[in-house]
């Protein structure tokens, strides 16, 4: 079935929800006016639905490959990459110094996710690209920034991200890379790098890639490793792809989904290098590609449940199979409470993906630590729920397909087998709950407590008129805000042992939040039914998730390995 963008969705969010005026007012993005944003949003979407939709299954059946130490693409998407770089749509946020738009995150988080909708598997590509270019607008050198940065956001050249080794997965200190001093600013880079999703194509000129390596003083652990920019082909003194480098690659991971996505193993023999930011500081430049790069992949979870609700709820209506009123399975209670489920949680992931994107926009424009804090609080659940978001619909949507589901002709499997892997890659997600119950929680929960201050005053103001629907979302937030206190006295592993569900908890409650404000904006609406099935229905989840965070270790680790064994 053909995608549609969910243009409405995005206007209601960035007007009524997120409050994304508040961008588009400070003098940083004082060009995002509501006309521009609407007009940007609305030609992406055209070229999702038209350039980048049809060839969604064609990635999955043709996927990339690995002829004579070139990867070929899979049909079609060399045209289609050109399509994005041509429309500028890599270089949103990026500098205009260096050939950006110097738009809002908020504006490219929508724009993403989209592509994300429409082909998940090439979407990849200049969302890597997307967190070179950031990574090297923070800390590389003027040199480095003038010659690669207007290649990569124009697109003719593209970006990775080189961290894990087959020793080294989410305990990056434990790289083995290495890199030695040439004598002329130049390092020779040495080492294996698994799982580079786009670890290189065949329609960009060059391909360049972020490597994290130890040089020979590196003190062990994530404390001694440089971050090195290492490109395909060494460019030239006119800044053109010159001689080719000496690293390859390897080979392409056999995958459960993402097939047109080549997934390369690395290797660096020696490779010609240039050192990104300062000696054994590179895990803190990695870091900043990988705190947007973390918001893009929650984005690809929801696109990802996107796609698969738009094929379920065709599907729905098309399928005849019973008596109902209808004529067609959307008739039947337990098919419509599916479909209601998969649509109210891709609101509520897609509410807090913009509501994240909306606090780094206002703490970039304005410096406001406030405002950096919830959203670093929000990058977390972010990525998870958004990941989480995309497999449950994905599966979901397999399920309303009922037999047709399992077959693959149908296309309804893809979005589940692509999506799986958003929750393991950019830091899985239960890095990312360790990550909110642990540093998020360092303050004492202050920019927790700020967030449920700003929800309760809400589910408040909504009481005059809908307290059927404010009353459990302001009952659910002081239940939270208990969960949070109980966390931050309880010493770190027992904190992670309930991290996940606390984590899928706070979703839950951003999602009532969200969802009661979708209803006052709208009220005797489809939003305000779809607010009172999440409120009624799936808003409770929170009190057993919640009991669960709060239980600590002691139950969990008393279940020995021999226990699981037996």
């Amino acid at each position: 079935m053909p995608y549609r963008a969910p243009l409405e969705d995005y206007r209601l969010l960035m007007n009524d929800i997120v409050g994304f005026a508040r961008v588009a007012e400070t003098d940083r993005f004082g060009e995002a006016t509501p006309e521009m944003v609407d007009a940007i949003l609305n030609e992406a979407g055209k070229m999702c639905e038209e350039v980048l939709a049809p060839l969604n299954r064609n990635g999955d059946l043709d996927p990339a490959r690995l002829e004579n130490g070139v990867v070929r693409s899979s049909k079609g998407f060399g045209d289609a990459y050109k399509a994005i770089a041509e429309g500028g749509w890599i270089g949103i946020s990026a500098d205009p110094e260096h050939g950006g738009m110097g738009l809002p995150m908020t504006v490219t988080t929508a724009v993403n996710e989209m592509m994300a909708a429409a082909n998940l598997s090439l979407q990849l590509n200049p969302l890597m690209t997307q967190g070179q270019i950031e990574a090297l607008e923070n800390h590389a050198s003027d040199a480095l920034k003038d010659l690669y940065l207007p290649k990569l956001i124009s697109g003719e050249w593209a970006g990775t991200m080189n961290l894990t080794e087959p020793q080294a997965g989410s305990d990056v200190g434990a790289l083995s890379s290495k890199a030695e001093p040439n004598g002329d600013g130049t390092y020779a880079v040495t080492g294996q790098k698994i799982y580079i999703s786009w670890g290189d194509n065949d329609f960009t000129e060059n391909v360049c890639h972020l490597v994290l390596a130890r040089l020979p003083d590196g003190v062990p652990g994530t404390k001694g490793i440089s971050l090195f920019l290492v490109p395909k082909l060494i460019p030239d003194e006119t800044g053109n792809p010159g001689v080719a480098n000496t690293l390859k690659v390897v080979s392409l991971e056999h995958k459960l989904g993402l097939h047109g996505s080549p997934t390369c193993v690395m290797q660096y023999d020696g490779a010609t290098g240039w050192l990104v930011g300062e000696p054994h500081d590179g895990m803190r430049a990695m870091f900043t590609m990988m705190n947007n790069a973390r918001l893009g992949v929650g984005g690809q979870g929801i696109g990802a449940a996107e796609g698969a609700y738009q094929h379920a709820l065709a599907f729905a209506n098309e399928r005849k199979q019973g008596r109902t009123k209808e004529g067609t399975i959307i008739g039947h209670a337990d098919v419509r409470r599916m479909l209601a489920t998969m649509k109210a949680d891709l609101f509520t992931a897609r509410a807090i993906a913009l509501d994240c994107a909306v606090s780094l926009d206002m703490g970039q424009a304005t410096g406001d630590a406030d405002w950096s804090a919830r959203a670093a609080l929000l990058t977390p659940i972010a990525k998870a729920f958004g990941t989480e978001t995309g497999i449950d619909v994905a599966n979901l949507g397999v399920q309303v397909h009922g037999g047709m589901g399992f077959v693959e002709e149908t296309g309804a499997a893809q979005f589940l087998r692509d999506v799986r892997v958003t929750a393991i890659y950019e830091g899985t997600n239960g890095i990312q709950a360790m990550d909110l119950v642990g540093r998020k929680l360092m303050d004492g929960g202050e920019a927790a407590f700020r967030l449920l201050d700003e929800l309760e005053s809400n589910a408040e103001h909504a009481r005059a008129t809908m307290p059927e629907l404010a009353e459990p979302v302001w009952q659910a937030c002081e239940t939270l805000r208990e969960t949070i206190e109980a966390l931050v006295a309880l010493p770190m592993a027992e904190r992670f042992a309930g991290a996940v569900p606390f984590l899928r908890g706070f979703a839950r409650v951003l999602g009532g939040h969200y969802h009661l404000k979708a209803a006052m904006a709208q009220p005797d609406s489809a939003r305000a039914r779809l607010a009172r099935f999440y409120i009624e229905r799936l808003l409770p989840d929170h009190a057993g998730l919640f009991a669960h965070a709060r239980a600590g270790d002691a139950g969990l680790m008393a279940i020995t390995p021999e226990d699981l064994a037996s």
